[in-house]
């Protein structure tokens, strides 16, 4: 089953909270862990109750890191199946001494723009 475009926006942003409040929330990376459904209700994505879902959190080769449409098109086949494959990452590390004073005089000024994909949610 293929989304509407309006089923992937909804899909969309409800997956990037989940991955923003991971990322921020040790205590919520914890129960997403422990209760997935639980934890995926808090941001918007409901499931089934048959459905079974598996938690990625080392991502697999050839399904690189912030591919949301390998991620998108996994849930599809969620739908299809009863049997979602969420990936939701460590926590990203950024090296702060590979960035040049300039890229963080762009960040705190806020002009560093950064865009997940091209689609109509960020548009």
């Amino acid at each position: 089953m293929t989304m509407t475009q309006q089923e992937r926006a909804e899909f969309v942003n409800a997956y990037t909270r989940v991955l923003i409040t991971a990322w921020s929330s040790a205590e919520f990376a914890d129960r997403l862990v422990a209760d997935p459904k639980a934890a995926l209700r808090e941001c918007g994505i409901e499931l089934p109750a048959s459905a079974t879902i598996a938690l990625v959190r080392q991502i697999p080769e050839g399904h690189h890191e912030g591919n949301l449409d390998v991620q998108v098109a996994l849930w599809e086949r969620g739908i299809e199946t009863g049997s979602y494959e969420l990936h939701v990452p460590e926590t990203p590390q950024v090296d702060t001494a590979e960035l040049s004073e300039g890229d963080l005089d762009s960040i705190a000024a806020g002009s560093f723009y950064c865009c997940c994909c091209p689609c109509c949610c960020c548009t």
